[in-house]
């Protein structure tokens, strides 16, 4: 036997099965929403069967990650107006550290307070971990490296070094963590919003060291999108394809795909929006690939699209679409990004109420399931073990049976007073990790109280 070949075979297995453990950042290990099978508990409540749960200072969109033993969580201290970093045992739930991120820094119009309105603060963006640092990234522009012991590696911000942003709403990206690089879009006006941002930015893709903090390279994404409809949301989804490392790019009226070490745009695709007319159609899912194919979301009750990634496009014809939802309307998202698991697409509609199982290639519905509550449903649906998680802003958790759409589990997470909570429910082994505006629930399938 090669001793070298056999070590390095270990190795590649150990690799795997580590990182089948992790949930390292906002879409999972997959970068779709879904997790390697293990036992996941339906059987739980804000009460029952938890491992252990953390208090929060504050409020946040962001979406816990999971590295080994560790579990990082961005928040904000809105009464300080800190931006924050935490990091929890992942064993017991203590807090090993907590740490003030934010650098201060304001667009041009100073007053801008760190929380905006309910709906949305500047720590949206979920962090990243890659088993040596976890990185924080906040909507203010900070980029922040620590160490797992809480030291500081390095730091950024996005607007110092490449112009203040031009967005109607808050910047709430989430990096992507893919083949050893940190992958950011930045996709905005042309022009200023509330009379602030650097109208000469236009939108880019950043590529960073994720060792040093150091940007690799920066590619700009020209769109004949105007006004809103330049503005997108989401995040980079990566996509090995004919043997190449690439990642998709959803917003500003197109998906594209692009070369993973040099930003190279090499396909584009759109638009959705006939000749640009509509100018206040931001996106805000991420796209999201499975079997070869890219669904993307177009906003505001407009269908969803089903685009094969190894065809040559054509934006004029709609060559390449395999499908689309325009016959079925209530197949729509305008916040949640799908699920795919287990070769089918699943849609979280939030305006409907609703979640569907789609057939990937032909988009045939095989299920809808309605939703209760007036709340509204914008966290986007994670799976494992045959099931589907999906949480409501206030905090209501439901466990879908992916085969047959039926309820497994519906439970109150967070207090009568929460509301707005937008985190995903992260996946990592047989626990849940589920995020409320105050307190992080850690759900384990073996554990019985």
């Amino acid at each position: 036997m090669n001793l070298k070949k056999s070590a390095l075979s270990y190795l590649c297995i150990f690799s795997l099965a580590l990182q089948a453990e992790t949930w390292q950042q906002w879409r999972g290990p997959h970068h779709d929403g879904s997790a390697p099978d293990k036992p996941q508990s339906v059987d739980f409540s804000a009460t029952k069967n938890v491992k252990w749960k953390a208090e929060l200072p504050g409020p946040s969109g962001a979406t816990p990650v999971v590295c080994s033993n560790h579990v990082f969580v961005s928040s904000v201290d809105e009464a300080k107006e800190e931006l924050l970093g935490i990091c929890i045992d992942r064993k017991s739930g203590k807090v090993l550290w907590q740490k003030n991120l934010g650098s201060g820094y304001r667009p041009s119009d100073a007053g801008t307070k760190i929380a905006l309105g309910p709906r949305s603060n500047y720590a949206s963006p979920s962090p990243v971990c890659d088993g040596k640092v976890a990185i924080f990234t906040f909507g203010n522009g900070d980029m922040v490296a620590l160490n797992y012991a809480g030291d500081e590696i390095w730091r950024k911000n996005i607007q110092k070094e490449h112009g203040d942003f031009c967005y109607q709403w808050t910047f709430s990206a989430s990096p992507t963590l893919y083949d050893g690089k940190l992958y950011l879009p930045v996709l905005q006006r042309n022009e200023q919003a509330h009379e602030r941002g650097d109208a000469k930015a236009g939108s880019y893709i950043l590529c960073i060291d994720p060792a040093t903090g150091k940007d690799v390279w920066k590619h700009q994404r020209e769109s004949k999108a105007i006004v809103e409809s330049l503005e997108a949301y989401g995040t980079i989804v990566p996509y090995e394809g004919n043997g190449k490392k690439q990642f998709v790019v959803f917003g500003a009226d197109i998906v594209t795909l692009h070369d993973a070490a040099t930003g190279t745009e090499t396909w584009r695709w759109g638009t959705w929006n006939p000749n640009h007319e509509q100018q206040w159609w931001r996106t805000v899912p991420s796209p999201v690939v499975g079997n070869d194919t890219v669904v993307i979301c177009a906003p505001k009750k407009q269908p969803i699209y089903a685009i094969d990634l190894k065809s040559k496009p054509d934006a004029e014809t709609m060559q390449g679409m395999l499908w689309n939802s325009d016959a079925h309307r209530d197949i729509s998202s305008d916040v949640p990004t799908p699920l795919f698991y287990k070769n089918h697409f699943f849609v979280l509609n939030d305006l409907d109420k609703s979640l569907s199982k789609l057939e990937a290639q032909t988009g045939k519905i095989l299920w809808t399931t309605k939703l209760p509550s007036s709340k509204k449903w914008r966290s986007s649906p994670t799976a494992s073990d045959d099931k589907i998680f999906i949480m409501n802003h206030a905090g209501l958790v439901m466990a879908i049976d992916a085969n047959s759409g039926k309820e497994l589990l519906s439970t109150e997470m967070a207090s009568s007073k929460e509301d707005n909570i937008r985190s995903s429910i992260a996946i990592a082994d047989q626990q849940l990790f589920i995020r409320t505006n105050s307190q992080i629930y850690c759900i384990e399938a073996s554990v019985q109280n």
